[in-house]
C-alpha cells in the first residue's frame, strides 16, 4: 500500500504516470472492474486509485516493478481463491501483490472478491472486526533464570496482566550488550521485588 503524496489527482493521469513495470496492469484491472462493477466512482488517495461507493472499496497502486490490489475491508470478505497475499496480519485492509502481473491470476475469483466488497461496502454501519490479539513475547532466558533465584520478584511478576510482564520481557530481551542486559535485569529483579510495575522501576533504585 502507497502512503506517498498523490502526483495527480486525475485518474487518468494517474494510468499514465504510472511506472512502467505496472502501468499496463493497472489499466487492465482498472478495465475490469469497471466491467464487473459500472457504478463504481474513482477518486485518488495517498497515490492510490481507488475505486468507491458508499466508501472506498478497492484502490490499485502502481509500484515500481508490479501492481498491488488492496481491498479496504479485506479482513471481513471471503478468500477461497486465497489471493490475499500481503498484510494478512491486518484486520481491515488486505491486498494482492501481482509481481508477474494478471499471469496466473484467477480472474474468477478476483471478480468475485470484488463483487463481495461492493455488497459489503452497502452494509456501512456493520462494526469493525476486533483487533487480533498480540503474540505473547516469549520469556527472554535470562530473566527466567534470574526470577527462579529470587522468589520475591517471581511472586510479583507472576500476579501482573500479561501486558504488564511484556513490558519488562521487552526491555530486557532488546538489550543487545552484556552490560545493558546486566544492568537491565538487575533493575528489573529490584523492581519485581519491591512490588513495581515497570513504569515504576525507578521508584525501586
Amino acid at each position: 500500500m502507497d502512503c506517498r503524496p498523490s502526483r495527480t489527482q486525475d485518474p487518468n493521469e494517474w494510468i499514465a504516470t504510472c511506472p512502467e513495470g505496472s502501468r499496463a496492469v493497472c489499466e487492465e484491472l482498472r478495465d475490469l472492474f469497471f466491467r464487473w462493477e459500472p457504478d463504481l466512482q474513482e477518486s485518488i488517495n495517498s497515490n492510490m486509485l481507488c475505486f468507491n461507493r458508499h466508501k472506498r472499496v478497492v484502490g490499485l497502486s502502481g509500484l515500481k516493478s508490479h501492481a498491488q490490489i488492496t481491498f479496504y475491508r479485506g479482513g471481513d470478505l471471503p478468500d477461497p481463491g486465497r489471493l490475499f497475499n500481503h498484510g494478512l496480519e491486518n484486520a481491515t485492509i488486505r491486498s494482492i501483490d501481482l509481481p508477474q502481473g494478471l499471469e496466473g491470476l484467477n480472474q474468477r475469483a478476483l471478480k468475485a472478491l470484488l463483487h463481495a466488497a461492493v455488497e459489503l461496502d452497502a452494509q456501512p454501519s456493520l462494526p469493525k472486526p476486533p483487533r487480533p490479539p498480540r503474540e505473547e513475547w516469549p520469556m527472554p532466558s535470562v530473566l527466567e533464570e534470574a526470577l527462579q533465584k529470587n522468589k520475591a520478584a517471581a511472586a510479583f511478576f507472576e500476579q501482573l496482566k500479561p501486558t504488564y510482564q511484556r513490558e519488562y520481557k521487552v526491555w530486557v530481551s532488546t538489550a543487545k550488550q552484556p552490560e545493558t542486559i546486566a544492568k537491565r535485569l538487575n533493575e528489573t529483579i529490584r523492581a519485581l521485588a519491591a512490588g513495581k510495575k515497570w513504569a515504576q522501576r525507578k521508584e525501586a533504585c
